[in-house]
């Protein structure tokens, strides 16, 4: 429902601020006389500039969908293989005392563990192509456990919401894009990321686990999450010590290696198992093309009314009014050059990352809008992508706090992105 109502929204304001912008323009001399704005033929084109924005969102999804096809077709297949050999039952019996705790609705040991956590590893190592699968495969299985079929359960809420928070380790795109912008160090945004990332994965847990009465407290829980802490820690420890230009060069080795190993992983698996690994594979490969297919229509929806609110210029009003708001107080406006990043990012990932390059083209790899927009990037996720497609996969219409618990994370990221960015880069 909540989604119903946003979706409706951004149409809504997206009209408004369109019929204000063309009024705009043919009383333009009036308005420049009295109130010193300025309206041009920008703002008379604004239908125009719509309806193209419409057929190009179109094309955005059916690209967008033919690419979930091939990627999901592949990596379905694989967990198939995956799932037959044990090597999923393997990683569940790992994961299981933490997520028994943290998804306590779903059955112990259950191969959806092992979902979840491939889901997790993929988006920590920046492997987002690798990751949407194995999600897809997740939800699938959490929707055969569920009792309600049009409504998301908890377990559900959980899973999408801390996908939503955009846990990333190693932000290899993101530090590839920056080299290519002529950043001096790549990585010098790997620390402050990691940690606005990880402040927006705990806000998402822990409102959730408030919602759900989940007891973070409990020794089981706060062992895995203090170690994990840990891990980080350590990583952020090791990869500060490593010379700037080889930090990229490890992350983007360790997670590719990563990625390929598990697939030989279950192939070993598989042979030692005995099973028709071919066979298997081509049966999840099946279920992947059906999973993607499902999805088109609610990819389409999303985007398209994405396209609207950016091309009708209600984007670039609410960036105006919150400048304004804060040189009020006397206080520093340069974060807001980076925002439209941040306000970018839960509704198109391609959208942010093309955001994110032009304000390091406009202001500089190295500037202190060109750092913080790179933070924006990699500290939240596409919140209303995933809900979409993971949702839209299994047929949930009744979302429940799903909307609400992810840009509750999402909120979480970008003020700590600020803080962050404040802290290490703005003297």
């Amino acid at each position: 429902m909540v989604l119903n109502y946003i979706w409706i929204s951004f149409l809504i304001i997206s009209f408004i601020v369109a019929l204000f912008r063309i009024a705009g323009y043919y009383f333009r001399e009036i308005i420049l006389q009295h109130f010193n704005f300025v309206f041009d033929i920008a703002d008379r084109d604004v239908f125009q500039n719509i309806v193209h924005s419409i057929f190009q969102s179109t094309e955005t999804s059916v690209r967008i969908s033919i690419y979930l096809i091939g990627v999901m077709t592949l990596w379905l297949g694989i967990m198939k293989i995956g799932e037959k050999g044990g090597a999923v039952n393997s990683l569940s019996r790992l994961v299981s005392p933490f997520f028994n705790r943290l998804f306590p609705q779903l059955p112990q040991n259950h191969p959806v563990m092992g979902s979840i956590l491939m889901n997790f590893s993929a988006n920590m190592i920046g492997l987002d192509n690798a990751a949407t699968p194995l999600g897809l495969k997740a939800m699938k299985e959490l929707q055969e456990l569920n009792p309600h079929k049009e409504q998301a359960s908890n377990s559900m809420i959980m899973f999408i919401v801390l996908n939503t928070s955009g846990l990333t380790i190693i932000p290899v795109s993101i530090m590839a894009i920056r080299a290519a912008c002529n950043a001096q160090n790549p990585t010098d945004i790997f620390i402050p990321l990691l940690i606005a990332t990880y402040i927006s994965t705990m806000a998402g847990l822990i409102y959730v686990s408030i919602v759900q009465k989940i007891k973070l407290y409990n020794p089981v829980l706060l062992a895995y999450i203090l170690g994990t802490t840990a891990l980080i820690a350590g990583l952020i420890w090791y990869l500060h010590l490593l010379p700037q230009p080889k930090v990229a060069v490890f992350s983007s080795i360790a997670g590719n290696f990563l990625l390929f190993f598990i697939i030989i992983l279950f192939l070993y698996i598989g042979i030692r198992k005995k099973i028709n690994v071919y066979e298997h594979f081509i049966e999840g490969a099946k279920e992947g093309f059906e999973i993607a297919v499902k999805i088109i229509p609610y990819l389409v929806a999303m985007l398209f009314a994405v396209a609207v609110f950016r091309a009708s210029g209600a984007l670039d009003f609410l960036l105006k009014g919150i400048e304004h708001f804060f040189a009020l107080f006397g206080l520093n406006t340069d974060f807001v050059k980076a925002l439209p990043v941040a306000f970018m990012k839960p509704l198109s990932g391609s959208g942010a990352r093309g955001l994110m390059v032009e304000v390091m083209n406009t202001y500089g790899a190295d500037s202190f809008p060109g750092f913080l927009a790179c933070i924006f990037q990699g500290s939240t996720e596409t919140t209303f992508y995933t809900i979409a497609v993971y949702y839209g996969a299994v047929n949930i219409s009744k979302t429940r706090y799903t909307v609400i618990g992810g840009l509750f994370a999402d909120l979480a990221g970008i003020i700590a992105a600020i803080f962050i960015a404040y802290l290490f880069f703005k003297s």
